[in-house]
């Protein structure tokens, strides 16, 4: 253990403050600025009405909700003084109640001090009883925004249900959780399984140990993860997510530290509400979580962000009776939107169906497989059908199970392959001797049915590129009808700087010549990046909500009467006469005419090119002249 010091409740005013501030409450003194909503412990009494019923008592905190509701917060230096917290909190509370003009609704208890954690508990008065404050139900573990509390206090109800993601927040608590990771020395190829084994233990309504040494702390985690992946019929998958403490006692105690902080960290997130919610919380964090790690990219994690995973899901309008794959699932992302749009449509008995028995993956690292089960572990289930493998060498073929349609894996290719929808994001082949991206798609159509849908995120290059790539475009259309191409913006896999498309395929009907393709540059996704981050802009276009409802019907129906917008969408059948085969929307999307500001903007930079050509010509000269 840490040494503490000494340690006071003084430890938390900034830890609370920070919280409070983080959530988007406004931090200053109600006393001195209007707009104002946190009374620390010496500004409380500056309000007469509080100082009439307190006395010279006082909380660390009072916050103001509302100009007539009040949540009291004391807070406590040891974690055994939790239920002393919550019971001065009580006691306050009931002084500050006998005011008819102010009520306290909330209370919490915070303890601990900055170097063995904080842990808290909240309470909401109702019919003069204290009951603990919910979210889905379950109890949170961190503060409350302003608008949740306020929701809760005007309610008079303790529970809130199917919060909303704040993404900035999510941003910010992944971003210090990779750091406290760093900080104790986690190894990058570890973290992702660490956060997986953490958010395995912190499932039940029991917390791990906190204040435990740190073999007694790891060997409790891992036991939690154990049963739980037992009770999902995965046991193979706990090597894969279990803990190991380092070789030297030091860094035990770095590890033990890094463990208690992060699970901190989640806690003030209410983590565990989230495990609970229908709205898709906890994988919003792990994407965050992963996807703004440094470390995540060198391991070949790259996620494909939930925005796009969910517009695949929707456009190709999953269903019920639909068997789904992705041959290179990685994290899960596509099966995780496969089964979140079938959730909304279906019953809960329909859904465990479902979740038993249509949803297929493979990945080829067995840690990152790992993740995909513990993604649908939080959804619910769903994980069945998740495999480690070589996608190249698993096949499906039909199955049935008690009378319902599934699928099952094979050694060698079926003739019956049973996959009606597909969505897959195959890894980008970065050098010549990696497996070219087509060959996936290729390999995945071998398992769907004729007239099943694939959708497949690709380089831009595999749609223009010479050679065997136009050589597979031809096959491709040969033995398939290609629905529409679609153009994402430039950055979508920031930090990977990629141009990408997604296309739509439907198997085994070869492309008419007359076939209409959807051409879509959706070049905006409603997301700014800002400070190494893509973060959701309200004044950013989202095209992918504009498209998408057109993108649904035209590949359900391609003979719809479409829009043609210049340089946005036009439905058109693939150019003949194109010797190069460029399945692209550049090459179809009409354009518009420039008009005055631009071409007078393209001028100033043709004269500002060839006026930078002059001087550097002119510099290279003298720099040959004096040789």
């Amino acid at each position: 253990m840490t040494p503490k010091g000494e340690s006071t409740e003084v430890d938390a005013y900034a830890w609370i403050n920070e919280n409070l501030k983080l959530l988007g409450w406004d931090t200053r003194s109600p006393i001195r600025y209007p707009t104002g909503q946190v009374y620390t412990q010496n500004e409380a009494l500056g309000n007469p009405e509080i100082a009439k019923f307190l006395h010279r008592d006082k909380p660390e905190n009072i916050i103001k909700i509302t100009e007539k509701f009040l949540w009291v917060v004391e807070a406590k230096k040891d974690h055994k003084d939790l239920g002393t917290a919550i019971s001065e909190a009580e006691d306050y509370a009931k002084c500050i109640n006998d005011s008819k003009i102010l009520k306290v609704k909330m209370i919490t208890g915070v303890a601990g001090n900055r170097h063995d954690s904080y842990i808290m508990e909240s309470r909401f008065l109702k019919d003069k009883e204290w009951i603990p404050v919910k979210i889905n139900k379950k109890e949170i573990s961190g503060f409350l925004t302003p608008d949740q509390a306020k929701n809760i206090v005007t309610s008079d109800d303790p529970n809130i249900d199917d919060v909303q993601i704040d993404e900035k927040l999510f941003v910010q608590k992944a971003k210090e959780i990779n750091e406290i990771l760093h900080l104790g020395a986690v190894n990058p190829h570890d973290r992702a399984s660490v956060m997986a084994a953490l958010l395995l233990s912190m499932i039940d309504d029991t917390q791990p140990n906190i204040d435990a040494a740190p073999s007694v702390l790891v060997k409790e985690i891992n036991a939690r993860v154990e049963r739980i992946l037992n009770k999902q019929h995965k046991p193979e998958f706990k090597d894969y997510i279990e803990l190991t403490l380092p070789a030297t006692e030091d860094n035990h105690i770095k590890l033990r530290n890094a463990i208690v902080a992060t699970i901190q960290e989640l806690n003030t997130l209410n983590i565990r509400s989230a495990m609970n919610s229908g709205v898709d919380v906890l994988g919003k964090f792990y994407e965050v979580f992963l996807k703004y790690a440094n470390w995540a990219q060198d391991l070949g994690i790259v996620l494909t962000p939930r925005h796009l995973t969910q517009f695949a899901a929707y456009t190709l309008d999953i269903g019920q009776k639909d068997i789904v794959y992705d041959p290179t699932c990685g994290t899960g992302g596509f099966l995780v939107a496969a089964f979140d749009h079938v959730r909304k449509k279906i019953t809960e008995s329909q859904l465990d169906s479902f979740k038993q028995n249509s949803l297929f993956g493979v990945e080829q690292d067995a840690g990152i497989a790992s993740l995909a089960i513990v993604n649908m572990i939080f959804r619910g289930d769903g994980k069945t059908n998740i495999i480690e493998g070589n996608c190249f060498m698993k096949f499906l073929t039909a199955n049935s199970k008690d009378g319902i349609a599934s699928a099952k894996f094979v050694d060698k290719q079926s003739m019956n392959p049973p996959i009606t929808k597909i969505l897959m994001n195959p890894p980008f082949a970065l050098k010549k001797s990696d497996e070219k991206e087509y060959k996936f798609i290729n390999q995945a159509l071998n398992q769907m049915e004729d007239g099943g849908m694939l959708f497949s995120v690709l380089p831009y290059s595999c749609m223009v590129k010479p050679g065997k790539f136009k050589l597979w475009r031809e096959q491709m259309l040969k033995e398939n009808t290609l629905l529409s191409v679609i153009t994402f913006p430039g950055d979508i896999f920031y930090p990977i700087g990629v141009t990408t498309v997604g296309i739509f395929v439907k198997k085994g009907n070869p492309h008419p010549a007359d076939q209409k393709v959807l051409w879509i540059r959706a070049l905006n996704d409603g997301l700014r990046k800002s400070k190494g981050k893509r973060l959701p802009d309200s004044r950013v276009p989202n095209d992918f909500e504009t498209v998408k409802d057109i993108v649904r019907a035209f590949i359900n129906n391609p003979s719809i009467k479409t829009k043609n917008i210049d340089e946005f969408i036009k439905a058109q059948s693939i150019d003949s006469g194109d010797g190069f085969l460029e399945l692209v929307p550049e090459a179809y999307l009409d354009q518009s005419p420039p008009n005055e500001a631009e071409i007078g903007k393209e001028a100033e930079q043709m004269v500002r090119d060839a006026v930078a050509f002059l001087i550097k010509s002119k510099m290279e000269d003298e720099a040959n002249a004096d040789k």
